[in-house]
């Protein structure tokens, strides 16, 4: 196909045919596919081109001569700016539409004839994070909270972040304005300068017990201790960390992390179970869309009482923990020792004695288990956005549990592996649940049984 005539910075009318993955608008010029910014589908607008690649662009809506009737206009659209909430610009029904259709869609391409359920979304969809990690930057001379612009470095300053539990943007104005008081300057990106650099906010939901973590690019801050004083005064913050990171890089926590005052960590509860939460442990931001996530697995799961199950990817211990009382045996294996740790704290905790948890990787104990002939009834996987490894799916290959509980995170890589195992497991159906409203984050729930 020959690429049409269109350069950076041509405004055209465009047609918006569909929503890409990540809640753009498509529209096609002479079948040259552009990605629109601020675009829904059965919209007409006026678009200038950002950008043009050899199969590809990308544009960005300047007006809408035809709306669609699920547009949203309420709600400010610095969030579809700044990327914070892509899809807040969309009826909310449709969201929880085009999620479902985005795995559908998937499948169908990979000849996978799997069910997908409609998505379970939330009653309200917004201020549902129980985590925030807001960027701290020096702009005319003070030191400003706020969010970037797409694609870009520039902040633009923010006070409610619509997705986030109100109680933590509360608590960001508020740390703001104590480091403000004290003369602490923010973070200067091009000439690696200044001083903090995010303030990571982290509240449990259902103890309400907040911890603050102050990011800085160096580790002397004057009037730390007054400042620490001042952010303990709230009642509901339990913890101040310090976290060094001296490198120029786009990652957020530093490798040295410093307790100022408090305890090492919050607790919460998940599913009548308690876990402590360390500044760097791994706990899913949306507390109340988590209970529904989890329930659907452990009921996916279809224990008996009498199964060793397997949970991958444990982390901090929270699925396996959960479904304990339904298992005669749950092993949980982690790459990360730290959360390891954490998940046989919390096990002690909660009074469970039907579980263990191990530091390795899953392909190889399944291996080891299936050399001694151990079996595996239920393996629970919950991985990160890559998938499974290849390596992975020939051990599940190999010791054959007879049921298998996917979470996944991306429709791309469930779709891919999936199709891998689909030889040897019957898959049962997939069921979306909506954990970031307002987004295009799609997490979903999947039953494969041996054949």
């Amino acid at each position: 196909m020959d690429k049409p005539n269109i350069k950076k910075n041509d405004k055209l009318e465009l047609t918006i045919s569909d929503l890409s993955y990540e809640g753009k608008g498509v529209a096609k010029v002479d079948d040259f596919t552009l990605f629109v910014d601020n675009a829904l589908p059965d919209e007409t607008v006026n678009a200038v081109v950002t950008k043009v690649g050899k199969s590809y662009g990308f544009a960005k809506a300047l007006d809408i001569i035809k709306k669609s009737p699920y547009r949203v206009e309420d709600i400010d659209n610095v969030y579809v700016r700044t990327g914070i909430a892509p899809l807040s610009h969309l009826a909310y029904s449709q969201q929880l539409l085009f999620k479902q259709n985005q795995i559908a869609t998937g499948f169908s391409k990979a000849h996978l004839d799997v069910k997908v359920n409609e998505t379970l979304g939330m009653e309200d969809p917004f201020h549902y994070r129980n985590k925030a990690q807001v960027p701290v930057r020096q702009i005319d001379g003070k030191l400003t909270t706020g969010f970037y612009r797409r694609h870009s470095h520039e902040l633009i300053p923010m006070e409610d972040f619509l997705i986030q539990d109100p109680k933590i943007d509360a608590e960001i104005l508020r740390v703001r304005d104590i480091l403000c008081k004290y003369k602490v300057k923010g973070y200067d990106e091009e000439n690696h300068k200044g001083q903090i650099r995010t303030i990571m906010v982290r509240r449990a939901y259902y103890t309400g017990e907040i911890m603050i973590v102050l990011v800085s690019r160096v580790r002397d801050i004057s009037h730390y201790k007054d400042i620490t004083r001042e952010i303990l005064a709230n009642p509901d913050v339990k913890s101040v960390f310090l976290n060094i990171n001296e490198k120029q890089t786009n990652v957020i926590l530093g490798k040295q992390m410093m307790l100022l005052g408090g305890s090492k960590y919050i607790d919460d509860t998940l599913l009548g179970h308690t876990y402590r939460i360390s500044p760097r442990s791994f706990y899913q931001v949306n507390p109340t869309q988590t209970q529904r996530l989890y329930q659907l697995a452990i009921d996916k799961a279809d224990l008996k009482g009498n199964e060793t199950v397997v949970d991958a990817y444990s982390g901090i211990g929270t699925i396996g923990l959960s479904l304990a009382d339904k298992a005669k045996k749950v092993t949980g294996i982690e790459v990360i020792e730290d959360a390891v740790k954490d998940a046989q704290q919390n096990a002690e905790i909660n009074g469970i004695k039907n579980t263990d948890f191990i530091v390795g990787k899953t392909e190889f104990v399944l291996n080891d288990w299936a050399k001694d002939k151990r079996k595996v009834d239920v393996l629970m996987v919950d991985p990160p956005r890559k998938g499974l490894a290849a390596s992975l799916i020939d051990s599940i290959n190999n010791i054959k549990p007879r049921r298998i509980v996917y979470i996944s995170c991306n429709p791309a890589t469930l779709t891919r592996d999936l199709k891998a195992l689909s030889d040897k497991y019957d898959i049962t159906d997939t069921t979306p649940v909506d954990m970031f409203p307002m987004t295009n984050h799609i997490e979903s729930v999947t039953q494969l049984n041996l054949k």
